[in-house]
């Protein structure tokens, strides 16, 4: 039996979201297929306490956990010199010139120290973890980083990049210019996007030298609901909520805050409350109006997202959104950042399974129809289920995810 080897920065079942859970999902899939094994580190979360270094198996994944040893860096010079050259990468992005040029010069260098310097800061460098990957890379037949926001993805690249699957789950910020990424988008063996969106967006990045590359994508787990009279008095729940469910710091939650104050000031017989589900990252804003649940487990995730009236995706950046295909599955009305390249395609690709405002005008007249249209919330159900089990049933996706490691063992 061959095999694989997930590269992530945490993993355990107590982490719910993002390219942990995507990572959970495809490991525990594939067992049946191959000898699994998940490398990563110990950090668990932002103040939760580390998992113990060593190895453990869970659901038939083995799981080997390393310790991390960023390194202290107060004074900013030279890491600002990296970003530079990613900023005239940025600037040729937006001239249109960025895919010709990256067709004839694919990997760019200079300044690599600095980048390098920045990755040894960040906190999930783990230099036994590169170390191990570097002395047993001849034991798996393939290696999968997943998101290249971290060190773990450009590491397992540079010592097996012949052996390696990125699943790069790329948003068009300034890090998916940062010219380390290079090496990794062009000498990968196979790159495995979540979209058509995400793919289109490193086309244009890393032009003509791209690894060879395809969508792929990711199914979803919807867990046995729990008790909901039991849920809601847990978390203090209304009768009737708008859903935020992820990390809720300002990258993810954008202008949620202000935009929802602005629908009660204008609406304020409107029985709506803000619900959001995950940890604070940053000092959120307080408000009566607000409800934070902290972390909840996956039974008691589905039991809120299927007594949501609304759910809301406010975030920028996404190259998929696990939380939608899960609030759509369920048949919940879904509410969305229209200026997000990744969300034009669902709405486009499922005939207008959500609905997206561009504007805080937007989001209080949008929110407004979803609220008070009980026709127009029955409509989209019908279209977000049949969207997600068209598109993102796992036998579709497992297909995929095997084709695209059997090419590379071959």
């Amino acid at each position: 039996m061959r095999k694989i080897a997930f590269v992530v920065i945490r993993y355990g079942k107590d982490i719910n979201g993002g390219a942990e859970l995507h990572c959970r999902m495809l490991a525990e899939r594939l067992v049946p297929y191959y000898e699994v094994e998940v490398l990563t580190t110990c950090v668990r979360g932002a103040k939760a306490p580390d998992y113990p270094e060593g190895t453990e198996t869970i659901d038939g994944v083995k799981v080997r956990r390393f310790k991390t040893d960023p390194l202290h860096i107060r004074r900013k010079s030279p890491l600002s010199n990296a970003r530079i050259v990613r900023d005239i990468r940025i600037g040729l992005y937006r001239l249109s010139l960025l895919r010709r040029i990256a067709s004839r010069m694919p990997v760019w260098t200079v300044l690599k120290k600095d980048e390098l310097r920045m990755y040894r800061k960040n906190r999930f460098y783990s230099s036994a973890l590169f170390s191990y990957i570097q002395t047993h890379r001849d034991d798996y037949d393939v290696f999968i980083p997943l998101t290249v926001d971290y060190p773990e993805t450009y590491y397992t690249t540079l010592y097996a990049p012949e052996k390696t699957l990125v699943i790069p789950t790329l948003h068009e910020n300034k890090n998916a210019f940062r010219p380390i990424l290079t090496e990794v988008f062009t000498r990968a063996a196979y790159i495995g996007f979540n979209m058509e969106t995400e793919m289109r967006l490193a086309e244009n990045i890393f032009g003509t030298a791209l690894s060879p590359h395809g969508v792929i994508g990711v199914g979803i787990d919807i867990a046995p609901e729990a008790n909901w009279e039991e849920t809601r008095a847990k978390y203090r729940l209304p009768e009737e909520y708008l859903l935020f469910v992820g990390r809720i710091d300002p990258d993810k939650v954008g202008t949620v805050f202000a935009d929802f104050l602005a629908y009660k000031k204008k609406y304020p017989d409107s029985r709506l409350k803000l619900v959001l589900v995950g940890s604070k990252y940053f000092e959120a804003t307080e408000d009566p109006d607000f409800i934070y649940t902290g972390f909840v487990s996956d039974n008691e995730k589905t039991a809120i997202i299927r007594h949501a009236k609304v759910v809301l995706n406010p975030s920028l950046h996404e190259s998929l959104s696990l939380i939608l295909l899960e609030a759509l599955s369920m048949g919940k009305a879904m509410m969305v950042n229209g200026k997000c390249n990744v969300m034009e395609e669902h709405i486009r690709k499922s005939g207008q399974a959500l609905v997206a405002y561009y504007s805080q005008q937007d989001f209080i007249g949008q929110l407004h129809r979803l609220d008070t249209d009980e026709g127009l919330r029955k409509e989209m159900e019908k279209k977000g289920i049949g969207y997600v089990q068209r598109n993102y049933n796992w036998d579709l996706i497992l297909q995929r995810m095997r084709q695209s490691i059997e090419s590379i063992h071959a």
